[in-house]
């Protein structure tokens, strides 16, 4: 009897322990098996990430098909573009008339209709000039935004046309606001600050070279005096890039013009490839108009793409070693 007790002590107790090991493998396995899963998963979502971001790099329109479909980037870019409009508004409406006494009674409505067609018009044209650049020269949407932006509101103070500042900028820098040439231009239209440092002064100094905002600015001064002082937009360009005293600018004026026609092509809502084939660089037409008269608008020429005018910028400081009178201006 004794003997039936102690076997079925000794069994329990085994079976006991047996369980208990069983338990701890089975524990041992599924956290094992846990931690396999995660690591493989963390390294495919890596592998992932990698391929979005080279894609995103090669294709810059997938980003922004990608903010299209995120909430916070559609909000995000309303409000950018909600900014926008209503500065536009602001620059675009028309000079409060003088005010005259009306009877008592009556309501005066403002005629608002001229204003709020060139804002859509100016806005829409924005819009494709935005989109274009941004692809051609690979730069993020919301920052090629704010160079056109910038660009066609200091084209509305200056009366130069825009599209000929941001072609000016393509070939200059490639819409990088931090580009330097060996010689000291600096920014987005490639300013010799320290020539023009007067200009920056009210800019917050020559510091402010480098914000694209005040760059722009400065650049235009600079490009619409060269223009007028030139009696041509070609002489003026050719002053720009510091080959004033020479007989050829080497092809850069060529430039600026092929590129000021394609953004002309593309505000009008053409469909202009974002990568175009090398032209040999030719004499483009007069494009004098596009430094635009108080009354009217500019209607610019233009001729071939960006290459590479580091060769010219060696020239820079003949094309800004003088204090351009702006007294017109």
């Amino acid at each position: 009897m004794i003997n039936r007790y102690t076997r079925a002590a000794y069994d329990f107790t085994r079976h006991q322990a047996t369980q208990s090991a069983a338990w701890a493998v089975f524990a041992r396995d599924t956290i094992s098996g846990f931690m396999t899963t995660a690591r493989h998963a963390l390294t495919l979502l890596g592998i992932v990430a990698i391929v979005v971001l080279g894609t995103m790099f090669v294709k810059p329109e997938t980003a922004d098909r990608l903010k299209k479909l995120s909430p916070f980037g559609a909000s995000t870019q309303d409000s950018v573009n909600a900014t926008n409009a209503q500065v536009e508004t602001e620059r675009t409406m028309p000079a409060a008339a003088p005010v005259t006494p009306l009877a008592a009674g009556t309501v005066r409505i403002p005629d608002l209709s001229h204003a709020v067609k060139a804002q859509d018009s100016s806005s829409k044209q924005q819009e494709w000039v935005t989109e274009w650049l941004a692809k051609r020269y690979r730069v993020a949407a919301d920052a090629t935004n704010m160079f056109v932006s910038a660009a066609y509101l200091t084209a509305k103070e200056v009366k130069i046309d825009p599209l000929l500042i941001l072609s000016v900028m393509a070939i200059e820098s490639g819409f990088n606001p931090f580009a330097e040439s060996p010689v000291g231009a600096q920014g987005l239209m490639q300013v010799m600050s320290k020539i023009h440092h007067d200009k920056f002064a009210e800019l917050g100094g020559i510091k402010a070279a480098l914000n694209p905002v005040a760059n722009i600015r400065v650049g235009s001064l600079i490009l619409k005096d060269y223009v007028e002082r030139g009696g041509s937009v070609e002489a003026g360009l050719k002053m720009y890039v510091g080959a004033g005293a020479l007989e050829t600018d080497s092809g850069y004026g060529a430039k600026v013009l092929a590129e000021y026609r394609r953004l002309k092509e593309v505000a009008t809502g053409k469909k202009v490839p974002v990568i175009t084939p090398t032209v040999t660089a030719s004499a483009a037409p007069a494009a004098s108009s596009a430094v635009k008269p108080a009354s009217a608008e500019a209607k610019p020429q233009a001729s071939s793409l960006s290459e590479d005018v580091s060769s010219m910028k060696e020239n820079r400081p003949l094309a800004q070693n003088e204090e351009p009178t702006i007294s017109s201006l």
